[in-house]
């Protein structure tokens, strides 16, 4: 898999580092963050790639641990390992998806965002796919996911759950949106791999001994 280093390297061979321009370090910086949401991508959208990858693994709905709690109490943990797996199964389906959306953002890079995600924290660029996408992943997300957790069988494993749990004695009834939930849970996920791609290459110290980097990142 191709990492930020590799594509910054690449810029190096072919910028004269005693012209570097700001628009060659806008293009060196929309080339990394290309191949930095790519491979996040690419990462969560394979099978596993949400649920055997603790940073990103979905979890039982908040509102909904409690119930877990008691279910596993009562036996039905193999259900609940179940249940997880399919939400998680539906994540990495709809990540499939995210790549165009992203790049569609970075093309639209502009110089002032450059300089800012430059002398921003250790995820200013994430934070501007965050700003710039979020609502873009949730609208082809939720169709997606919906579809995902359908054919997974999401409720299969769900209803049961819920219905067990629901006849408890006094326990506050659950039933949380799952598409919502999972969706969410998809986006936050990709964003939390890319946000790692790009403190990597922030801080690798082998990364910033070549040219661009000193100037790019070594100047603020």
């Amino acid at each position: 898999m191709q990492d930020l280093t590799s594509v910054i390297n690449t810029v190096n061979n072919t910028v004269n580092s005693a012209t570097l321009t700001n628009d060659d370090i806008i293009r060196g910086l929309k080339e990394a963050l290309k191949v930095g949401t790519n491979n996040s991508v690419k990462s969560a959208s394979v099978l596993d790639g949400f649920y055997k990858n603790a940073l990103i693994k979905i979890p039982f709905p908040e509102e909904a641990q409690t119930m877990e709690t008691k279910l596993r109490a009562l036996g039905m943990g193999t259900q609940c390992d179940k249940f997880v797996e399919t939400m998680n199964r539906g994540a990495e389906e709809a990540s499939k998806y995210a790549a165009s959306i992203f790049i569609d953002a970075i093309t639209k890079l502009t110089i002032s965002d450059g300089m800012k995600i430059l002398k921003g924290n250790d995820n200013a660029a994430t934070t501007y796919l965050k700003e710039n996408t979020t609502t873009s992943l949730k609208t082809a997300f939720l169709p997606t996911v919906t579809t995902a957790l359908s054919q997974v069988e999401v409720t299969k494993y769900w209803t049961p759950l819920a219905t067990t749990y629901n006849k408890i004695p006094l326990v506050t009834k659950v039933d949380p949106d799952l598409n919502d939930y999972v969706t969410t849970k998809a986006i936050n996920g990709l964003f939390k791999l890319i946000e790692a791609e790009e403190y990597k290459i922030r801080k690798d110290p082998t990364a910033r001994i070549n040219d661009i980097l000193k100037k790019v990142f070594g100047s603020v």
